[in-house]
């Protein structure tokens, strides 16, 4: 299951995660069949845990936070997405400058989870970084039961905002209303 994780980290790439592992194929399935909506909450919901874990070591550093916070008053269409676009580079930009490859990671995490709102594709970045940090916090020995544990979490929250999605109270920007129409069309396509 982790063979191209284990590939990864001997030749020390940047990130040990790709759309192609074998570990998240379950997960991207899953988010392919889902309603932009239903990504955007689940990256934001996800991306929670993520910046406390962040904010923990940097508890100054607010650009991540702004990130989130800035991208979802641009899901509510509270704010344009150049506003929200620079807090997701910002966010990233955090990354470079700390010089902390685990906790960098996770600032790529919330910037992708921020990104989400614009193309849900950019969801499936939150775990491919958010893994990446736990298998450098964890070490290539120790990193496979944090993995299938955080993976269960990603795929647990999905299902509950693909069954909640719909019955939440949010006030959605316009763009995102649309995908109800896409995706209806989608199913009725492969029915």
């Amino acid at each position: 299951m982790f063979e191209d994780v284990e590939e990864k980290v001997k030749m020390n790439n940047q990130l040990f995660f790709s759309h192609s592992s074998e570990s998240l194929q379950e997960l991207i399935k899953l988010m392919k069949a889902q309603k932009h909506r239903t990504i955007v909450m689940w990256a934001f919901d996800c991306a929670k845990e993520t910046l406390k874990q962040f904010e923990e070591k940097y508890p100054h550093e607010k650009r991540p936070r702004n990130c989130l916070e800035l991208c979802e008053d641009w899901s509510k269409g509270k704010i344009k997405m150049p506003i929200a676009k620079k807090a997701i580079l910002d966010s990233h930009a955090v990354a470079k400058e700390i010089e902390d490859k685990e906790y960098g990671a996770l600032c790529h995490a919330i910037g992708h989870a921020g990104a989400t709102v614009h193309v849900e594709t950019h969801g499936i970045g939150l775990p491919i970084y958010e893994l990446t940090s736990i298998v450098l916090k964890f070490g290539k020995e120790n990193y496979q039961e944090h993995i299938k544990e955080k993976i269960k979490y990603y795929y647990d929250r999905l299902m509950f905002w693909n069954e909640n999605i719909d019955k939440i109270n949010y006030n959605w920007v316009g763009f995102l209303l649309k995908d109800n129409l896409k995706h209806n069309d989608k199913t009725k396509a492969s029915e």
